[in-house]
């Protein structure tokens, strides 16, 4: 690629993603460059047009391109007790100070498809919380909050499920949370009791309580340094004084403005405490 198609395609990026958010208020803008662009490309392939420029043309006249679009920039890898010793950090080192509280309240951000909010909701049953907790499981994406709501995962993933749920220091057999239909699994409305699925830009919006518990795993690797910063500010302002933010395994409160602010619960499962 030579330098004139390098900087033309680079044009075409920002033209798309400055539609995207003036139109429709997805802002991605200041997500990492190259994981952006190889999404992009992806749906311009995808919808069988010659350029980035054609995909801006269809998104901007047609809604349902720009869902298919979206649905590529948003990826969602998850599953329920990902990361299994994060949970069991989180047994071991958090539920203890949620036992002092009256009221929990625990915000899942980038939630998905629901797969860690369910988790949570067991794992707060198994540690008899779960009735004087509200948790709010946020996505930008409509779409996946709908597939979250409906609580039905693939049967065939339930093996991998089970697993990480085991060696998350699950107290119980974990096919008691869920109905087999088909192929096809349901988990149980008394996991949904305490939940609250709502749309929520971690790019755009702002805080909209303070909460003792956020969850916010694997969101900002795709974000660009200045982005990262101004979410680390969302959930600072978001977090009661105490509270345990739970970030990804490859991410990291270091390097980060509020970074003093934090203690280290786990660092190996990077569950920090805010001080002050």
């Amino acid at each position: 690629m030579d330098s004139g198609t390098s900087e033309r395609e680079r044009i075409e990026i920002t033209l798309l993603l400055e539609g995207l958010y003036q139109l429709y208020g997805y802002d991605f803008r200041n997500y990492a460059f190259s994981s952006v662009r190889r999404r992009i490309w992806h749906r311009v392939h995808a919808e069988r047009l010659p350029n980035v420029t054609a995909l801006t043309e269809r998104m901007l006249h047609d809604r349902e391109t720009m869902n298919r679009l979206l649905a590529d920039l948003t990826i969602h890898v998850t599953e329920m007790f990902r990361d299994p010793e994060v949970f069991l950090a989180f047994r071991q080192h958090v539920v203890p100070l949620l036992r002092t509280y009256p009221f929990i309240r625990i915000w899942h951000a980038g939630c998905s498809t629901g797969e860690e909010v369910y988790s949570m909701a067991i794992l707060l049953k198994e540690e008899g919380l779960y009735d004087k907790t509200r948790i709010y499981a946020t996505d930008m994406n409509e779409r996946v909050l709908d597939l979250a709501r409906e609580g039905v995962f693939p049967i065939d993933r339930m093996q991998t499920f089970t697993r990480n749920y085991m060696e998350a220091g699950g107290k119980d057999a974990f096919s008691r949370y869920y109905t087999a239909r088909y192929d096809s699994v349901l988990f149980h409305s008394e996991l949904k009791a305490n939940i609250v699925f709502a749309q929520h830009n971690l790019v755009t919006d702002r805080s909209f309580n303070e909460f003792n518990v956020i969850f916010c795993r694997n969101v900002m690797i795709y974000f660009n340094k200045e982005l990262q910063n101004h979410v680390h500010s969302l959930l600072y302002d978001s977090l009661s004084t105490f509270g345990v933010l739970a970030l990804g395994t490859k991410e990291s409160i270091n390097f980060t403005r509020h970074a003093d602010a934090y203690e280290e619960l786990d660092a190996h499962s990077r569950l920090y405490r805010k001080m002050k």
